[in-house]
């Protein structure tokens, strides 16, 4: 390796150094810097095995995926693989390019031991940038502590379709909110100068939100002008106003074009109009997609060629059509040797940009002491708080006492801490995986020999302990489950109703589990077509509402609900959504009366699925 090489050079421009770099770069080389590979791809017993590493990296490496939220590693571990992956880079490979480390981050840096905040359709109740920008820079701390470079996140996606699964990723409805939330975020993710923070990935690209009949990947049917006045405007604002420095494309497509191979949207509009310079990266998959499952190209090679036309950088979260298929495209002439430069080039100059050549390590001892931090929990209650938003309080049953003799806690949400996380919390996510290992097949991907979930490595508070926690100590709190979030079990619906019949007030903990599971009601792939509480908890509460004890609902939920019967029926109502690791706290500081529910509702809620579309800010010809 020449350590006088211009590339070396720290004082030169990225673009400078970038294109030194490539003149020196082999074809293998310069089409390694195009993909990526899971982190467990690489381990064997938890540490990486140089011959699996030799395998995959001998040439490089574009981009290592979740060495955090694809494994049980705790924060210290994490850095520990990260330093390993990028010695073996720098040492064992011809020009010793790092690679890049990207984790998701929706609502936290999802890996063990990492800050759970509220999901996002919840810090946008906040309508408080400042909050959302907090927020991120408690992931970047937390990501650069394990050597992670790239966040995907935020979701930009303007949604208005709330039978779509995803709508708990998303800033709500309104453009304007979605592009002030979501620049801000970036903000805190990628800091003035990127060098010091992580780049921010925007998804998805655009109009995912708005997919027939809240379908996951299914089309999207928007003229132009409204493509461009609500769904690309988050966009544009990230990328004029925050420097946003990465973009991944949506799964869906666009009058019959796929996104992923759309030049219209990723060069001409993205890069042309709004003037980006980073990287855009492909949703999981997406490029195989292009063959697979929107079947407008013929075989992976010819994916990989669309793909690079119309300016997708890297393949993720593996190598795939942009591996063996795409070295067959270009012997072939299908790929032109002029773009793969083209390609290279910018991921190469992101890589200067960030600083990784020249800081490739991280202190791995340090990682853990910016985990889940005193300040930090304290942040995540503080969204948590004023993330709440009070839909009805007839008669001024809240605040409520904290001498009432006697409470009854009830609903299968109101003693489950898992049930105040989100669909990409880290507990969701090794879920999946678990469910993947006995069900395999079902991706495109090679799978870990061995994950578990059981300490997550942060302390989670329900709202009954948050219950407690607030009372006197002669108050009486009696808890009955009632029922599941899913399934028509009514078997405890006696013993809720006795707790409610014997107490001053009754607490009812309602809504979903997020998740990407078969056992959840919200998030991604957990679409649905109607929009009631799920399973039989609307008849829990009509259970507990006829024992004529005050109702106190308590909505813990991903997305807008049809609760006409509820809203007309219930004394008081607040909208918690999924309130993260200090959810019950933060929730009985509402009820209790030291926190006000100031909290503003993102999206609209319809009175039935038959309203559908319904939003705010619909053309008055509507």
């Amino acid at each position: 390796m020449d350590q006088t090489a211009r590339y070396r050079d720290a004082t030169l421009p990225a673009a400078e150094r970038a294109r030194d770099l490539l003149a020196r770069m082999t074809l293998d080389e310069k089409l390694a810097q195009l993909g990526s590979a899971w982190v467990y791809e690489l381990l064997a017993d938890g540490q990486l095995a140089p011959a699996k590493a030799e395998a995959i990296m001998a040439h490089g490496i574009g981009q290592i995926t979740r060495i955090g939220g694809a494994s049980s590693v705790r924060p210290g571990d994490s850095a520990r693989l990260a330093n390993a992956i990028q010695r073996f880079l720098v040492e064992e490979t011809r020009l010793g390019i790092p690679a890049l480390v990207h984790e998701e981050s929706c609502s936290g840096y999802m890996a063990r031991g990492a800050t759970c905040f509220p999901q996002i359709i919840g810090a946008a109740s906040t309508w408080q940038p400042d909050l959302v920008e907090a927020m991120g820079a408690v992931i970047r701390t937390q990501m650069r502590a394990v050597g992670a470079h790239q966040a995907l996140a935020p979701v930009l996606d303007v949604t208005r379709e709330p039978r779509w699964g995803r709508t708990e990723e998303t800033f709500g409805e309104d453009p304007y909110l979605v592009s002030n939330l979501g620049a801000a975020f970036v903000r805190g993710l990628q800091t003035a100068d990127v060098a010091q923070g992580i780049i921010a990935t925007a998804k998805h690209f655009v109009g995912y939100g708005a997919s027939e009949g809240g379908m996951n990947w299914a089309p999207a049917h928007l003229p132009e002008r409204e493509l461009r006045e609500a769904f690309l405007s988050p966009f544009e604002a990230a990328i004029r106003t925050a420097g946003l420095a990465s973009v991944m494309n949506a799964y869906h497509e666009l009058d019959g074009v796929p996104c992923g191979g759309s030049a219209w949207l990723l060069r001409d509009v993205l890069r042309g109009e709004f003037g980006f310079d980073g990287l855009v990266v492909s949703d999981y998959f997406a490029i195989h997609m292009l063959d697979q499952y929107h079947h407008v190209v013929a075989g992976k090679g010819e994916a990989a060629r669309l793909a690079l036309e119309v300016g997708m950088d890297i393949e993720l979260p593996g190598t795939d059509c942009y591996g063996v298929p795409l070295r067959e495209a270009i012997q072939t002439g299908a790929v032109p040797l002029e773009l793969i430069d083209e390609t290279v080039e910018r991921v190469l100059a992101m890589k200067f940009r960030m600083g990784v050549f020249e800081q490739p390590y991280v202190a791995e001892d340090a990682a853990p002491a910016v985990f889940d931090t005193p300040e930090q929990r304290e942040l995540a209650r503080e969204i948590a708080r004023k993330s709440v938003v009070l839909l009805r309080n007839e008669g001024g049953l809240l605040p409520l006492r904290k001498d009432l003799a006697s409470i009854a806690v009830i609903g299968p949400n109101a003693d489950t801490v898992r049930h105040q996380l989100s669909d990409y919390s880290y507990p969701a996510h090794i879920e999946t995986l678990l469910e993947l290992l006995e069900q395999p097949g079902q991706l495109p991907q090679t799978l870990p020999e061995k994950v578990e979930l059981t300490d997550i490595g942060v302390q989670l508070v329900s709202v009954l302990d948050g219950i407690r926690q607030q009372v006197g100590p002669s108050t009486q709190i009696q808890y009955a489950k009632g029922c599941d979030v899913l399934g028509e079990s009514q078997d405890g619906f006696a013993e809720a109703v006795a707790a409610a019949r014997a107490a001053e007030v009754a607490i009812v903990v309602v809504g979903d589990k997020a998740g990407l599971t078969d056992s959840c009601s919200s998030g991604e792939s957990r679409d649905r077509a109607e929009l009631g509480l799920p399973g039989v908890q609307e008849q829990l509460v009509r259970a507990v509402a006829e024992t004529g004890t005050p109702v106190v609902l308590v909505l813990m939920n991903g997305r807008p609900l049809t609760l006409p019967w509820i809203a007309e029926h219930i004394p008081a109502l607040l909208e918690v959504w999924l309130p993260g690791e200090e959810g019950g706290n933060a929730v009985a500081d509402v009820l209790f009366g030291d926190a006000n529910p100031g909290g503003k509702l993102p999206m609209s809620f319809p009175r039935s699925i038959g309203q559908l579309p319904v939003f705010y800010n619909h053309k008055p010809s509507g």
